[in-house]
């Protein structure tokens, strides 16, 4: 058995290289739909509340969505068990000694779906792509890349600094590369997307389904056990359990509402490790919340069991940062900065010149939401009114930082200080109140970056970032609901990689 790959973090650490030793995964007893296609083949038949919107990995590979285009795309990384980056398109890579530039070598013989070659020059141009285009969800995530420079299959990368970040950054959240002969058009590339990844799209229907055949120039096609797939929108979380357990479906994602009602149909329920949090966001740059004290008021009027109580069915946890708990980047001088206080709330929001009454406030929000009327009733409980508001296209004004209050719940990013900067940097997606950052936050960051993943002091260096982050008045977290899943006990384990769905291995029914 090779040996496991060492992380890349120091300076000219020898190159990392492996082959991923892959085990398979017993094939479990069948229940109800086996996923067996006509002559036999494997079929996948998931249907998910993440569909796609859209199938450029630019506009929306950063959110949940990216499970599914990884179906498509293949990444320069992607993570193992323990999170940490191992070799996916690059087989191997190498920081300078200064640390402010990396080489990614890439496999040699890989090739698109569209038959166009995997080399530096794709992934040269799937960097400037993300940096650039107008519409892209990637760009403030890439800050650190200042340039790749293309040679053969050696993808270099300037650093604007000192990042020891960027191979765990890279996976297949914030940088699926696509074929730059079909990105040359994005609006084409979103209904047909072309990649390098263990499936191709041979029929889409946007926003309804998509069918997908085993890709036999994926570089671990061998591993590859499923040979067909069937992604489908759920039309309602109440069906979801019923057509699992009738073999329209054999995977799906669940509702944690549904997870009793799954468990006694026979079916698997499992929770895939993350990073998930959900947060109330303020914007500090408006009123009422240009006050610290009346951002301070509604963090103690949040009460976080409640939302967990209410909305996880036993399988969520409080949260006060982005991060769960035992998570490298959990900061334990942090926890519970702010308890649930409301006569605290209320003497801070009199100390602000507020009456009961005074403040009015629009929660505005995507699609219903129950977590949105719990906010609304404890804020009620400290005399703040809050009138909740619809806007579909929520996404348009939440970017542009015109909200004043809003929810959010992220899937985190693979590498902590990517979450902690979409958070709380003055360009992050995920700060309402940008260009605001706390004190000392920036500085905080920078000694993360140039501290190697294995430096014995990467631990507490991170969490000092998180501890400066968590000094922001523009974050209220709340609480993480998991990943949850359910299948027909036909599909086999998947393996645990946090926050990601790897088919590596996994086996539907008897496919002998």
């Amino acid at each position: 058995m090779p040996r496991r790959p060492r992380s890349p973090g120091r300076p000219r650490t020898a190159a990392l290289s492996a082959v991923l030793a892959l085990l398979l995964v017993p094939v479990l007893a069948a229940c109800g739909g086996t996923g067996a296609a006509a002559g036999g083949a494997a079929t996948l038949k998931w249907t998910s509340t993440y569909f796609p919107a859209h199938w450029d990995p630019v506009v929306s590979g950063s959110g949940a969505q990216f499970r599914e285009l990884a179906l498509v795309y293949a990444s320069l990384t992607r993570v193992d068990e323990k999170g940490e980056a191992v070799p996916d398109l690059a087989e191997s890579w190498e920081y300078d000694d200064e640390g402010d530039e990396i080489t990614f070598h890439l496999r040699p013989g890989l090739k698109f779906s569209d038959g166009e070659p995997v080399d530096a020059a794709a992934v040269k141009a799937a960097v400037e792509r993300a940096q650039r285009q107008q519409n892209s969800a990637l760009h403030g995530d890439l800050t650190s890349i200042e340039s790749v420079e293309a040679d053969g299959l050696d993808a270099v990368f300037h650093l604007t600094q000192v990042d020891y970040q960027i191979p765990q950054l890279l996976g297949e959240r914030v940088l699926q590369i696509a074929s730059p002969k079909a990105a040359k058009s994005p609006a084409e590339l979103d209904q047909n997307p072309v990649g390098a990844g263990p499936f191709v799209i041979t029929q889409l229907i946007p926003g309804t389904k998509a069918v997908l055949e085993k890709n036999p120039d994926y570089w671990d096609a061998e591993h590859i056990h499923i040979e067909n797939v069937e992604l489908t929108s759920a039309p309602d979380t109440s069906t979801v359990v019923s057509g699992l357990r009738t073999g329209v479906y054999n995977f799906a994602d669940l509702d944690p509402s549904q997870a009793g009602s799954a468990k006694k149909a026979g079916l698997d329920v499992f929770v895939q490790p993350g990073y998930n949090a959900s947060n109330i966001s303020l914007n500090v740059n408006k009123a009422p919340f240009d006050d610290d004290r009346v951002a301070d008021a509604v963090r103690y009027a949040v009460n976080r069991q409640e939302f967990v109580d209410k909305l996880t069915f036993g399988y969520g946890e409080t949260t006060d940062q982005p991060f769960p708990k035992g998570y490298v980047a959990y900061d334990p001088e942090s926890e519970n900065a702010y308890p649930h206080d409301p006569a605290k709330a209320r003497k801070l929001l009199a100390e602000a010149g507020h009456r009961a009454g005074d403040i009015e406030l629009d929660l505005v929000i995507p699609a219903e939401d129950p977590a949105a009327e719990i906010v609304q009733s404890q804020l009620a409980a400290v005399g703040i009114t809050v009138n909740i508001k619809i806007d579909k296209n929520w996404a348009t004004p939440f970017f542009a930082k015109d909200l004043t209050f809003s929810l959010y719940s992220t899937t985190g990013r693979d590498s902590a200080v990517q979450t902690l900067t979409a958070h709380f940097g003055p360009d992050g997606p995920l700060n309402l109140s940008s260009p605001y950052e706390p004190a000392g936050f920036e500085a905080a960051v920078a000694e993360v970056r140039r501290t190697p993943l294995d430096d014995p002091h990467y631990a507490e260096t991170l969490q000092a970032a998180t501890r400066a982050g968590l000094r922001s008045k523009a974050l209220v977290f709340t609480y993480s609901s998991p990943n949850l899943f359910a299948k027909s006990p036909s599909v086999s384990g998947l393996p645990k990689n946090p926050a990601h769905l790897n088919w590596t291995g996994v086996t539907i029914g008897d496919t002998r």
